[in-house]
């Protein structure tokens, strides 16, 4: 017979039998104290900062759906998306390269990712933006032959022009080892399967490792996407008229330097909440195949967990 009860030892020493039907977790005190304490505290931060007439809120109110700021969240949001994407482009291409046995491919990838990630954003930006100092002219030409085309420096590199390429080629260094970690998370049998029954590599990388390397790759790449948003003010210093730089010529003509700096603070802060909300989704939507083999793997546990032996 199995015994469904927990057998404990009376303090005589003989052995009896105790229903935990019933049994309940028990009040923990010193927890709840603790989330007194937090509450209270951000209670009354909340108040005196709502309090606080130096933060300014009737001017937070007046010029946070601002035609100026709007706009200016409209340009980081767009700088975002662009520069988002082109980096994730070129990072897949670097992380393949990166992972390639052809020397040169790595070699390249291998220098790339160490210069754009061992140098600051804002050095590069500034750089991007000085181009024409150094190349008055950009020219297409054959190499050690004439030249086809040649244009203006100042015409091409605008502040829009600088600041993609700038937080692309950030972004992209960034991504490349983000990707790479992921396919190298995959086990390499995947790889020695889908050749065996006749795939190409690349098939190969897009149908089968890249999809099983998403579950790594996605919450890392949310993280970059929020670095991004944020990274995004660092063009203001080029004159490009995002978020920040909008909020700045604002309060440089009406001194409200506080009031309007958070108003650019809320502004991120809403992107990036619902920026987690998507990345939380991503997550559960390529985490699913896992859950539900741990969903199918825990009734056996639990039934080995339960069971005794027969007396």
């Amino acid at each position: 017979m199995k015994a469904n009860n927990v057998t404990s030892a009376s303090p005589d020493g003989d052995a009896s039998f105790r229903d935990v039907a019933t049994a309940h977790v028990p009040f923990r005190l010193g927890r709840l104290l603790l989330w007194a304490v937090i509450l209270i505290v951000t209670v009354d931060f909340t108040w005196i900062v709502a309090r606080n007439e130096n933060f300014g809120w009737p001017v937070v109110a007046q010029y946070f759906f601002d035609p100026t700021v709007i706009s200016g969240l409209y340009v980081s949001l767009g700088l975002t998306v662009v520069a988002m994407t082109l980096g994730t482009i070129i990072g897949l291409a670097l992380a393949i390269a990166r992972m390639s046995d052809d020397r040169l491919a790595s070699s390249f990838a291998a220098l790339f990712i160490w210069f754009f990630r061992g140098t600051p954003l804002l050095v590069q930006l500034i750089f991007w933006y000085n181009l024409s100092t150094l190349f008055p002219q950009l020219s297409l030409a054959v190499p050690f032959g004439p030249t086809l085309a040649s244009w203006d420096t100042n015409s091409v590199i605008t502040p829009m022009t600088a600041a993609i390429v700038g937080l692309a080629l950030n972004e992209a260094a960034y991504m490349a080892e983000i990707i790479r970690g992921g396919l190298l998370s995959v086990d390499r049998g995947q790889t020695e399967t889908a050749e065996a029954f006749g795939m190409t590599r690349a098939r190969a990388l897009w149908r089968i490792i890249i999809p099983q390397a998403m579950r790594s790759i996605v919450p890392p790449t949310g993280n970059q996407l929020i670095s991004m948003i944020k990274a995004t003010s660092l063009v203001s210093v080029i004159a490009m008229a995002d978020l920040l730089y909008s909020v700045q010529s604002i309060y440089n003509r009406t001194f409200e330097i506080i009031p309007m700096l958070l108003v650019a603070v809320i502004w991120y802060l809403l992107i990036t909440s619902i920026l987690n909300v998507g990345q939380s989704y991503i997550e559960a939507y390529y985490g699913r195949g896992e859950r539900r083999n741990g969903a199918e793997a825990k009734p056996t546990d639990t039934g080995a967990a339960v069971e005794e032996p027969s007396h």
